[in-house]
């Protein structure tokens, strides 16, 4: 397996950005609603409705930005690409898929 660790350091800091960018947005959504609330129950339960969807997409991404900084590590401290579990190479088509992988297809299913 020939991972170029160049190439995938720069992908995960570009999908570190956006999920930090995502999160950036997502939270001024919430902090800052564009909804007037007191105008009818209706919008105020739609408006409840929107920033709980909100907060789980939020969840999401910080998740996955916890992933993405645990990959720049595994780059960083030379496992990268290496099944967590059997010390294996990741298959290259499943790190080019999900970048932020720590299981080969063998223990990822």
């Amino acid at each position: 397996m020939s991972i170029d660790f160049d190439v995938a350091k720069q992908n995960l800091l570009k999908l570190k950005e956006e999920y930090e960018t995502r999160i950036d947005k997502i939270e001024d959504h919430i902090q800052h609603p564009q909804d007037d609330l007191n105008e009818h129950w209706d919008d105020q339960a739609i408006s409840y409705r929107q920033n709980d969807m909100r907060k789980n997409l939020m969840a999401e991404a910080r998740q996955s930005l916890v992933y993405v900084e645990n990959a720049l590590s595994r780059i960083e401290n030379g496992t990268y690409g290496e099944c967590e579990v059997c010390g294996e190479p990741i298959e290259e088509k499943r790190l080019e898929a999900l970048p932020y992988a720590t299981l080969c297809m063998d223990h990822a299913v």
